[in-house]
């Protein structure tokens, strides 16, 4: 029998972002991205902040970004697509953020 994925409420994620915000303002990401991501998890968005970095840059291939950060094709394609779907003051605001340019 095929499982067919159920969308969750996504009134859950402007709860968990509410609740991102509080930790903000209380200074305690460490504690709570602890608490809600695995070790591996927290690798990944390290992993994420990397590839937009490099293919914000613009300074290397999508291969050469794979390559460089010893991960898949269909991961860089992912976050470049990504990329694509954002309008383009934010993609400049964490380019400037990540790039050091702000």
């Amino acid at each position: 029998m095929k499982t067919v994925y159920n969308q969750r409420d996504p009134q859950e994620w402007l709860d968990f972002v509410a609740l991102l915000k509080q930790a903000v303002a209380e200074d305690k990401l460490d504690q709570f991205f602890s608490l809600f991501l695995t070790a591996d998890e927290r690798g990944s968005l390290g992993l994420r902040v990397q590839i937009i970095q490099s293919l914000l840059k613009g300074e290397h291939s999508q291969r050469e970004i794979q390559q460089a950060l010893n991960t898949s094709a269909a991961t860089i394609t992912r976050g470049s697509n990504m990329l694509k779907q954002f309008d383009p003051d934010f993609i400049a605001w964490v380019n400037g953020k990540l790039n050091g340019k702000a």
